[in-house]
């Protein structure tokens, strides 16, 4: 019932929102006006007062928050789009689709349905590259956020109905972004099993071997031995982010490569690949500390392109079983944060506490793999009755290496 209650909820605010009356006040709000809980409630105290309806202010209100939010993924083009609470959360960044309509061109296509298509996002770039697009939405609301969405595009329409039913007769390419969170109680969960998405990974398979060029988004936790054998696999990072995996089909995937670590930062997009698919105990050296730490980007750990990376870079773990390495020289690599080691302190809460009474710290950076704790907990604990007059900052590395928890205090290079 509470699903039921949400949708109606959902349903009720979208048709306040386009009516005559929603749509023209929502016209007048900068989705600045409610970066804050004050501020949000002063704008809605201000609607009220100028006499505009109930209802509509409450959807102008929870679309404007819903802009602001989205500006994290769209920037400044988030203005000028229409969302729904789940479609936001799942949307793809618009850098990102417009990564993977390039594909689509590049291979030849001209005619991509996007099956589950959520706000449209992915169907703006499709459209954006010139490709025809059939949008296919089977949330009602949804849908409409969508067809709103793409109103600027001639070449883009929008079906409300269920991927698996959808007309592919003319379409020469699909790309789907199967719902992979299912509702409990009124809040959602995130799913891991590919058969309980929503299509089922074994409807994306069904389309390959028919013969389409399919490309499909997935949740960046995707266990690799669900991975189609036919399929080339790229995680993708933004900014240090693990935001999703990609598996492409046909002429969508290229020739040579099987696993790929895609990571965007501010010099741009660049890509490590593998020809085969790598295991997750591929052998890979392991020795002693140098004067070096350095934190392989998640995208290359998801994709286990560690080996991959020491190959080009040299290096070797600390642990087999933890993704840090070790070099004995500085170097720059967009797959790797690195760290110069000052000192190797021992994992003792006590000693750790003193350490940064007696250097004056105030500023505690802590990363870690392989030690159970919480870096927030722990930096709350070290810095506890830290007088204000301490300034100087640090970092500390957490790790584990055979049976023994150390903190290497490190410098980011």
């Amino acid at each position: 019932m509470a699903q039921a209650s949400n949708d109606s909820t959902l349903n009720e605010q979208f048709a306040a929102l386009l009516s005559a009356e929603g749509w023209s006040l929502l016209s007048t709000i900068d989705p600045s006006m409610v970066a804050t809980k004050d501020a949000a409630w002063s704008l809605n105290e201000k609607l009220r007062r100028e006499g505009h309806d109930a209802q509509v202010v409450r959807a102008v209100m929870a679309q404007a928050e819903l802009r602001y939010r989205a500006r994290v993924k769209f920037g400044p083009f988030a203005d000028s789009l229409v969302f729904t609470p789940a479609g936001l959360e799942q949307a793809t960044r618009l850098t990102i689709a417009g990564l993977h309509a390039r594909r689509f061109a590049n291979a030849g296509c001209t005619h991509v349905a996007d099956l589950g298509c959520g706000i449209g996002t992915d169907s703006i770039a499709l459209a954006s590259a010139g490709l025809k697009v059939t949008a296919v939405e089977m949330d009602e609301t949804t849908a409409a956020a969508t067809t709103l969405n793409l109103m600027p595009f001639e070449n883009a329409t929008v079906i409300h109905g269920s991927a698996q039913d959808a007309d592919l007769t003319e379409i020469d390419g699909v790309w789907l972004d199967p719902a992979r969170r299912t509702d409990v109680k009124g809040s959602t969960r995130r799913l891991f099993d590919p058969e309980a998405f929503s299509p089922p990974l074994s409807f994306v398979e069904q389309l390959v071997d028919s013969g389409m060029d399919v490309g499909v988004k997935l949740g960046p936790g995707m266990p690799h031995e669900a991975i189609p054998e036919t399929a080339e696999a790229v995680w993708i990072s933004d900014h240090g982010s693990v935001i999703e995996a990609c598996l492409w089909f046909g002429r969508l995937k290229r020739e040579n490569i099987a696993r790929a670590a895609l990571v965007i930062d501010k010099d741009g997009a660049h890509e490590l690949t593998s020809p085969v698919t790598v295991t997750a105990d591929a052998a890979a050296p392991v020795g002693e500390l140098e004067e070096h730490i350095y934190e392989p980007d998640g995208a290359v750990i998801r994709s286990h392109l560690i080996s991959t990376l020491l190959e080009s870079t040299g290096g070797h773990l600390l642990d087999e079983h933890i993704a840090y390495f070790t070099h004995k020289d500085k170097f720059s690599t967009p797959f790797a944060k690195g760290y110069r080691v000052i000192a190797v302190h021992d994992y003792n809460v006590k000693k750790l506490r003193s350490w940064v009474k007696a250097n004056g710290i105030g500023t505690l950076d802590i990363k870690k793999r392989g030690v159970d704790v919480t870096p927030e907990e722990l930096r709350r604990i070290l810095l506890a009755g830290t007088p204000k007059s301490a300034k100087n900052k640090a970092t500390l590395i957490l790790a584990r290496i055979g049976d023994k928890r150390v903190a290497f205090e490190v410098e980011p290079h």
